[in-house]
């Protein structure tokens, strides 16, 4: 019989450059996180169409492969999953609204703090786990 795998959260990284996905993924993975990534908007959008329940967090940069920019995605990815912590991250200033409950970081921003927010959503899925459990 095989064992079954503890649940472990699923982050979507949406980003177009290699290094910088990577690195986001590493981040995440230390942090118990199983990682989905994607070049674009469209490729994270079909992710949460058919994977979704399982996303608890979402990192993406604005500037994307394909059509679609980071702040359109975090709109769709709020209609699809409400609860959902996205992270819209860029190097230049914001020029759209983004929807509420989803945070901007400016670039540069420290790999600790991928760290911190990978925590704070697990921390949060927990107690949501465990009130539903009693």
């Amino acid at each position: 019989m095989g064992q079954s795998r503890p649940y472990r959260a699923k982050a979507l990284v949406v980003e177009d450059d290699p290094m910088q996905r990577e690195m986001i993924g590493l981040l995440l993975e230390e942090s118990e996180f199983d990682v989905i990534f994607c070049e674009s908007a469209e490729a994270a959008e079909l992710v949460l169409q058919g994977n979704g329940d399982n996303v608890v967090l979402m990192m993406t940069d604005v500037e994307l492969a394909g059509n679609m920019t980071g702040v359109e995605l975090a709109h769709v990815a709020k209609k699809y999953k409400p609860d959902l912590d996205v992270i819209v991250t860029s190097g230049k200033p914001l020029r759209q609204r983004l929807p509420d409950g989803v945070t901007f970081w400016p670039k540069p921003w420290a790999p600790l703090d991928v760290i911190r927010a990978a925590e704070t959503t697990a921390s949060a899925l927990s107690s949501r786990e465990s009130r539903r459990s009693s």
